[in-house]
């Protein structure tokens, strides 16, 4: 019977004959994933919390994104299991004797706190739309499906006065602030799972869940203007096929301004992260040579020699020090801004590969290496899920989901409440 891993390892000199790279893609897109939601709400707390108004049609586009990006979020490590059934004990069981098993409670926890400020911030949407329904009469089987989706939406709370929706601005404020910790913790504790791996030497570092969380919080700002921006101009091209104007949707003018000047205020934060993800990621990186363990030797050979390409030109090269001089640069414009979250979101995935791929890359006998093969073309099952198709589906469901999930709570043309 084949060992898993065994399909995509090759191995170099001497390594143990049990040694594969049990942990592929799959572990990747999972720190990954879950850093963007991480990132994605703390881009909403900008001003839900802090209060920066230039960012408040994005703070709402960032808090339905990350809502999707969570049900994303574990799928990572289902498809990684050999009995996926058995994820579901995570949340179900969850306890703090691991950090895996302490998941389920952090996963649970956010959960709450993301759908809470969602009932709060559209909650004067839920009644605007059930209360003309319920008023009415004969009603189509549309207008029934509706009227229920929205009606059960409403937890059966139809106060709209000033003093009602004052009280859930203030419960949306306390909740955002009592998110920011739990999403750094969400994605902190995958950080904490590597960097507490005694055996590995490229983990065991105390700096590993502080880069976790700086990094995430660059992905999931990055993201959140990726896509965006590619919102904003499909709804462009919508405004500028419709022949009238509408006095609910913005003309083609006014969506070019607004995503400009919300596109160049969220750029200087992601800037502000992304200077300080790079300076902590170079400080261990420093640390590390000038501690020069025991294991440094092995260490050495794979930062600056196996690994070189994808850690300093594809990571530090292409994914930080690139987008940091197209942000830096003066006049940003959406194309620009584009190519830079690009540039950003690869240099975090190569983080993580590099971490996790990287972590695996040579033998505990330290005389011998370890080469990972992304599985591109299926076979079978386990090729499909460990491979190049299945980290696709990974990050391509938050969009599905994220395109139902707007119809029921719309980041575009609501009415502001809050």
């Amino acid at each position: 019977m084949m060992v898993h891993g065994e399909i995509w390892t090759a191995k170099e000199l001497f390594v143990y004959p049990n040694e594969y790279i049990y942990w592929s893609i799959q572990i990747v897109m999972y720190p990954f994933m879950t850093g963007l939601v991480a990132g994605a709400f703390v881009l909403s707390s900008l001003y839900h919390v802090f209060g920066i108004k230039q960012l408040r049609n994005m703070a709402r586009f960032a808090l339905v994104f990350s809502f999707a990006l969570l049900f994303a979020a574990p799928l990572p490590l289902m498809f990684h299991l050999l009995k996926p059934l058995r994820g579901m004990h995570v949340f179900m069981t969850p306890h703090f004797t691991s950090a895996i098993a302490a998941f389920g409670i952090v996963f649970s926890t956010y959960g709450a706190i993301v759908a809470s400020e969602l009932w709060f911030l559209y909650r004067k949407h839920f009644v605007d739309i059930a209360k003309p329904l319920k008023e009415k009469k004969n009603k189509t089987l549309a207008e029934w499906s509706k009227f229920i989706v929205f009606c059960s939406l409403t937890l059966g709370v139809y106060d709209v006065s000033e003093e009602a929706l004052r009280k859930d601005e203030k419960a949306i404020k306390i909740l955002a602030g009592a998110g920011i910790p739990v999403a750094c913790f969400l994605h902190g504790y995958a950080g904490f799972i590597f960097g507490s791996v005694k055996a590995n030497a490229l983990w065991m570092t105390p700096l590993m869940p502080v880069i976790f969380i700086m990094s995430a919080i660059v992905s999931g700002i990055a993201l959140c203007m990726l896509t965006y921006i590619l919102t904003m101009e499909a709804r462009k091209l919508l405004s500028k096929n419709r022949r009238r104007p509408s006095p609910v949707h913005r003309s083609h003018d006014e969506i070019r301004s607004v995503q400009i000047n919300e596109i160049s205020m969220t750029a200087r934060y992601l800037l502000f992260f992304l200077i300080f993800a790079i300076s902590l990621e170079l400080l261990d990186l420093i640390f590390r040579g000038y501690t020069a363990v025991k294991s440094w030797d092995v260490l050495r050979s794979v930062i600056y020699g196996k690994d070189f390409t994808s850690i300093f030109l594809l990571q530090y090269g292409l994914g930080n020090l690139l987008p940091l001089i197209l942000f830096l640069a003066p006049g940003l414009t959406i194309r620009r801004a584009v190519v830079g979250v690009l540039l950003v979101l690869f240099g975090v995935f190569m983080m993580r590969w590099n971490v996790v791929i990287g972590g695996q890359a040579f033998s505990l006998s330290f005389a011998g290496y370890m080469h990972y093969h992304l599985p591109i073309i299926p076979h079978d099952f386990e090729t499909f899920k460990e491979g190049l198709f299945g980290a696709a589906v990974i990050f391509v469901m938050p969009f599905v989901l994220f395109y139902f999930i707007a119809r029921i709570f719309p980041v575009f043309d609501l009415k502001e409440t809050h």
